[in-house]
């Protein structure tokens, strides 16, 4: 079967330090167990903010490095899941109802792509 990444972007100038409320966090928990059992989830994080990351950027063949937090960034990956499905539809439709909980609390971009096997 099939593997997709599931990369969530959002941005971060616009999140509150409360996060979700107590509803979404049952409600997430909830779907997490579900995808769980279902055996689909491979893996599954949040990130730390830009704040605590190292850019590493090669121009020109000449390294630069860079401490966040990324200022010229408005949207940032902040999460991602790897799931294995039997199809994109399948792999789409549990994004969906991943974001449809999360985006209550914070706009957010939900990217669904096949990981390569070649």
């Amino acid at each position: 079967m099939p593997r997709f990444l599931t990369i969530v972007t959002h941005n971060e100038s616009k999140q509150t330090a409360e996060g979700p409320d107590p509803e979404s966090q049952r409600r997430m928990g909830e779907l997490y167990e579900e995808i769980s059992r279902a055996g689909v989830v491979l893996d599954m994080g949040e990130l730390t903010r830009t704040s605590e990351a190292t850019r590493l950027t090669w121009t020109g063949g000449e390294l630069s490095r860079t401490d966040g937090p990324f200022t010229e960034s408005k949207e940032v990956i902040g999460g991602y899941t790897v799931v294995q499905a039997r199809d994109r539809a399948e792999a789409v439709e549990w994004a969906r109802r991943f974001g449809e909980i999360q985006g209550r609390h914070e706009d957010l971009t939900a990217e669904v792509r096949q990981i390569s096997e070649d």
